[in-house]
């Protein structure tokens, strides 16, 4: 299940959020998310960056495109910041990550793409200049009556081998 929290607030809070992950260290284990939406472990962080309301009362499409939209605005303005910075971003396609027509059964993948790859479809992925590290930006819905959430997540560049 994913975390539930509060939007982390305006573009430069949640440029301030993903440059912090961008550079702290991984945990050696694995967390569970906290209050802050934030969670890491070894190898990888993630965060929720901003959420939408939930849709358990109201699932009418006007609703949920409008929340829909108003992240992916919020994804392309970050979007625009991080490419300023780091050059044109890779799309990547989460849906391999599954693993669903991998002949080798014992092949599992790693954090975060494994998390991803259950919410979202794609995610823009930026490579950190003079880093093993990645820093990617999706919105995902783990249920139809979930809130849609903005999430950003560092990894490492091994972890996009398949």
């Amino acid at each position: 299940m994913p975390p539930q929290h509060q939007s982390a607030g305006p573009a430069d809070e949640q440029l301030s959020i993903i440059d912090n992950l961008s550079s702290l260290p991984f945990p050696e284990v694995e967390g569970r998310p906290g209050p802050d939406g934030q969670w890491g472990g070894p190898g990888f962080h993630l965060a929720v960056l901003r959420e939408s309301r939930d849709f358990w009362e109201d699932r009418s499409t006007e609703i949920v495109q409008a929340a829909e939209q108003e992240l992916e605005a919020n994804l392309a303005a970050l979007a625009v910041i991080l490419t300023k910075r780091w050059g044109a971003p890779e799309a990547v396609d989460l849906w391999p990550y599954l693993g669903l027509d991998d002949p080798d059964p014992d092949v599992t993948t790693r954090e975060p793409l494994s998390f991803l790859c259950s919410v979202a479809g794609s995610m823009q992925m930026w490579r950190l200049p003079n880093s093993e590290r990645w820093i990617g930006l999706t919105i995902g819905q783990a249920d139809p009556e979930w809130q849609f959430q903005l999430l950003a997540a560092v990894g490492e560049a091994s972890s996009l081998a398949r």
